[in-house]
């Protein structure tokens, strides 16, 4: 089946991950994996000129989001920068990387921003006391025109991953997408209550290997058709591509 990978990241992530992942690489690796576009972020809110190299190296595969840090950027001139003059198609937020609560009013520029230039807004999601799906569907709720996408749908926790589905389904403007996200049940849940078109495949590269996020698509329990929707069609809907 084609793919779109709808969140993967080049860069070196030291510390605690101690992986890294190169423009080329992950080239090598969409070939292999018959991966058409992937949605890429660098390593850091500071890594997006990174992003930029590769996004010109390989115009036709690479879909470049900017990770705005709200707390710490000059919003309106990094998004203006990333956004209107170096053409990236998204933004991305990581509060638990970046220390701060998805909905709180710091978060507003940058939703501003994506009302205004109708830009889809990705947001890091699973993970407290910053990224948990209720502060996120309370953002949504308050941008209702801007389209939001939960990343990793609730992560690895039972309780956020539930929680997600549920704000997913009160918010039509909140989507998913499901790397890093162990249960399968859980993709054909969200395509049959939340909607047929907004849950999206995902690696997150170079944290998860592709193989096991597609067999997760694989088993969960959709037909091909479905499948399809969730490793390809879904995705190039929501970014218009």
């Amino acid at each position: 089946m084609k793919k779109i990978d709808a969140h993967s990241h080049i860069g070196n992530f030291g510390g605690w991950a101690g992986v890294a992942f190169t423009k080329d690489s992950l080239i090598e690796q969409m070939r292999e994996y018959d991966i058409e576009k992937t949605f890429l972020t660098g390593a850091s809110f500071q890594g997006n000129d990174e992003v930029v190299d590769a996004f010109q190296s390989y115009p036709e595969k690479i879909v470049p989001f900017v990770w705005v840090n709200p707390a710490l950027d000059d919003v309106e001139k990094k998004l203006d920068k990333y956004i209107n003059q170096e053409r990236f198609a998204g933004i991305k937020m990581q509060p638990l990387f970046d220390s701060f609560v998805a909905d709180d009013p710091v978060v507003y520029p940058v939703m501003d921003f994506a009302r205004e230039y109708d830009v889809p807004v990705f947001i890091h999601c699973g993970h407290p006391p910053y990224s948990l799906p209720w502060s996120i569907g309370l953002l949504a709720e308050q941008y209702p025109d801007v389209r939001v996408t939960m990343i990793h749908m609730g992560h690895g926790h039972g309780v956020y991953i539930d929680a997600s589905i549920k704000m997913a389904k009160r918010y039509s403007n909140l989507y998913l997408e499901m790397s890093g996200m162990p249960m399968g049940s859980k993709i054909k849940e969200a395509y049959e209550t939340v909607g047929s078109d907004r849950i999206m495949f995902g690696i997150d590269s170079p944290f998860h290997h592709p193989t096991v996020e597609i067999q997760k698509v694989l088993t969960c329990g959709l037909d091909e058709g479905a499948q399809q929707d969730v490793f390809y069609n879904n995705a190039k809907k929501l970014l218009r591509l």
